[in-house]
């Protein structure tokens, strides 16, 4: 089964004299269970792709279709494909509202969805991503960068996506934290069955991770690597 199909997609950015494009003509497939990454230097346009997967960027031209449904240049992302496709950020202090406490932020989308037993959730998610309970009445910044994570990790897994995008998710730990998070998201993804799209520079993080994946420089795709290309090696980007 198909999880997601990009086709010819291209992505200009309109500033005050001209515009400027991001993504030329980007296309691939991602079957449902696996493991893509996107992978490239900074500015090739691998985050700009996935932020138009993931509806945050509706200013696209092409093709996007998830799990069967497409998606609209234009328009943000609704109904039940809403719930079914979450992202997690590179930075997580910076995707978490320092003002509110772990449980008001995991707490908050729940609510609005109108789903019962809000606490219960929350507990629940906290401790599939291996944190204590006591961690929901802290603050972001009372917290580490790898918890920060795994708490940003818990609020996608809340509306049980199907597929996860992964916005280079270990870049901003330290080392010795990265493999923690690394190995919980592939337990996750086992668990769960859900499909992950993962951006990465990191030619380790994508050879441990990655069943399939895509190289990208200047908005384009340069080469595609099977997971035999993968563990080969020889492939690192600029």
């Amino acid at each position: 089964m198909r999880a997601v199909r990009v086709e010819n997609l291209s992505v200009t950015f309109h500033g005050s004299s001209k515009g400027f494009t991001a993504v030329h003509d980007v296309s691939f497939e991602v079957e449902a269970g696996r493991t893509f990454g996107l992978i490239g230097p900074s500015g090739c346009g691998k985050t700009t792709v996935l932020r138009a997967i993931a509806g945050l960027n509706t200013g696209w031209n092409g093709a996007i279709d998830v799990f069967g449904q497409p998606l609209q240049p234009g328009r943000k992302i609704t109904g039940p494909l809403r719930n079914d496709i979450q992202m997690v950020f590179q930075d997580p202090y910076a995707s978490l509202h320092p003002r509110h406490h772990i449980r008001r932020i995991l707490g908050e989308p729940l609510a609005i969805r109108g789903v019962a037993d809000v606490d219960g959730h929350i507990q629940t998610a906290l401790s599939q991503v291996g944190l204590a309970v006591a961690v929901a009445d802290r603050y972001p910044h009372q917290l580490s960068g790898g918890q920060r994570q795994r708490v940003a990790i818990a609020r996608a897994l809340l509306l049980k996506p199907k597929l996860l995008l992964l916005d280079e998710p270990t870049s901003a730990l330290d080392v010795s934290v990265q493999a923690e998070i690394l190995n919980l998201l592939n337990d996750l993804k086992r668990s769960h069955g859900m499909t992950f799209v993962l951006v990465s520079h990191d030619p380790g993080v994508v050879a441990h991770m990655c069943d399939d994946a895509v190289t990208m420089l200047a908005g384009r795709i340069e080469r595609k690597l099977d997971r035999a290309a993968l563990a080969e090696g020889g492939w690192e980007v600029a």
